[in-house]
């Protein structure tokens, strides 16, 4: 049965008025018969990584799915060390800087 993996994109959220929402971006590697079965156990393992949780401040923070971005079958199948599992591409590395905190060092 063929690999895949997905790309799931979660949202923080909170009652508190000055919340800043922060993503998630997470890669699950999945089995599945075909892609149309994957995309599917990826919407259900993304809406059961949702969940809320009383911060240390008591602030309410909620998790949930906000899209499956990608689904796609793992470019090399023998997941050894070295494997290559997914690659996209993208033609504004501004814009991905801007979004991407470890690449100006910040850590979450």
């Amino acid at each position: 049965m063929p690999t895949y993996v997905a790309v799931l994109l979660c949202e923080s959220s909170s009652d508190v008025d000055d919340h800043t929402p922060l993503y998630q971006e997470s890669f699950v590697l999945l089995t599945a018969e075909d892609e149309a079965r994957a995309r599917e156990k990826a919407e259900a393992h993304g809406k059961g990584l949702e969940t809320s949780y009383e911060n240390e401040a008591g602030e309410l923070i909620i998790w949930r799915l906000r899209h499956v971005v990608d689904v796609s079958e793992v470019l090399d199948e023998r997941l050894a060390d070295g494997s290559e599992l997914y690659a996209r591409h993208f033609r504004n590395y501004t814009a991905y800087r801007s979004f991407e905190p470890l690449l100006s060092g910040e850590r979450i």
